[in-house]
């Protein structure tokens, strides 16, 4: 495993990291879970990345934070790094939801006490919330991390332009920034490529989601109509998020079939090949790769450390284009 920076932070993250959403929680029980951060841990994964309505079921609020809190006690807390995040609706409270500080507060004494921890290393912003003044977001956030309950703090979904003038305003009451951003970003969803990369310049790291395009770039899926009955795209609620996406057409099943021999040529797994070509991008601090069994965090973790030669690339954006 290798690692890198988050931004221009000393913070140091594993290139592939162990992400929770639509994985533990409601989708898989705790034995699994357990299983796959223990292949995380052996293979050097440092990095863990969960939220407050990850895994929600039932009507209760926060399984994915309980679930991974119970697992990763196990485990010197200085021996990993782990990201929560809030902003979503937690509850049917009027202030249940958002970027106040009323529910920030609320919301990370919530995450820590689930987590089974007295500080989260990473705190994402979840959402964009027009209804509070980025002013306030921002001094809720520089308190919690001058109490300790949180080092680092980024966002997830937010507009470039607002990222930008938050830390200016944090910066000009010396007040803490954000430290990285979460876009998605895979061969088929390069949009990261024309703003959330342009903030590195800044000193903001790129932690990535839906890498593997929901499963699509794992090699999963031959058709649109023939899906596996235990894949992402055959779960209803998985199924209606990949929909959502865009990316599982009979048009980039034929790329990924073409990505499938050239990865094969050069000895990679399409799953490797697919983070392997995330990872070329200097901007990205890490991948936040799912995984609902081991095998599959065993694959993904290959990827890191792999250089793809100029012709390579070359012959993936001819596919792509």
């Amino acid at each position: 495993m290798e690692y890198r920076n988050v931004g221009n932070s000393g913070l140091m993250v594993s290139e592939i990291s162990l992400g929770s959403y639509m994985t533990y929680g409601q989708a898989n029980g705790f034995e699994t879970a357990k299983a796959c951060v223990h292949t995380a841990f052996d293979l050097g994964i440092n990095s863990f990345d969960t939220a407050d309505v990850y895994g929600n079921k039932f009507g209760k609020t926060g399984c994915a934070e309980e679930l991974l809190g119970d697992i990763l006690s196990g485990y010197r807390r200085s021996s990993y790094v782990l990201a929560t995040k809030a902003g979503y609706s937690v509850t049917e409270d009027a202030n249940g939801k958002g970027l106040s500080r009323k529910h920030l507060l609320e919301a990370c004494d919530a995450s820590l006490k689930r987590l089974k921890t007295d500080y989260i290393d990473i705190y994402y912003m979840h959402l964009y919330d027009e209804n509070t003044p980025v002013e306030e977001t921002m001094d809720a956030l520089d308190m919690l991390v001058r109490q300790g309950k949180v080092l680092y703090t980024g966002i997830s979904n937010w507009p470039v332009e607002a990222v930008q003038r938050a830390n200016a305003i944090a910066e000009g009451k010396n007040r803490t920034g954000f430290k990285v951003v979460q876009p998605p970003y895979n061969m088929f969803d390069r949009r990261a490529e024309a703003d959330s990369f342009s903030l590195a310049g800044d000193g903001l790291g790129c932690a990535v989601y839906f890498p593997l395009a929901q499963g699509i770039l794992a090699g999963r899926y031959h058709s649109v109509n023939d899906l596996p009955k235990d894949s992402r795209a055959a779960n209803p609620t998985a199924g209606q998020v990949i929909k959502a996406v865009g990316c599982l057409t009979e048009e980039n099943l034929n790329r990924v079939y073409r990505m499938e021999a050239l990865a094969g040529d050069i000895g990679l797994t399409m799953a490797e090949l697919a983070l392997a070509w995330i990872l070329r991008r200097k901007e990205v601090s890490t991948i936040l790769a799912g995984a609902s069994k081991p095998e599959q965090l065993i694959d993904n973790v290959r990827a890191s450390g792999i250089k793809l030669l100029e012709d390579v690339l070359s012959e993936i954006e001819v596919i792509l284009a």
